[in-house]
């Protein structure tokens, strides 16, 4: 099964990977990312793809 990997030291929590796929990520109130369900299902894949295409940082990957 896929998940999503996040490298937290290149992460920046900006929030683009929230505004993609926000039943995955989440920025919590002291601004850092939370992965709530690292899991890539067929249903999410296409949002999670453009949460790890669209972050500045090219700290997100999806791991098969």
């Amino acid at each position: 099964m896929a998940k999503v990997i996040v490298d937290f030291d290149l992460c920046e929590s900006n929030g683009m990977c929230e505004a993609f796929a926000p039943d995955v990520f989440e920025i919590d109130d002291d601004d850092y990312l939370l992965v709530e369900d690292p899991t890539v299902t067929d249903e999410n894949r296409d949002r999670v793809e453009q949460a790890v295409a669209g972050c500045p940082k090219a700290a997100l990957r999806i791991e098969e």
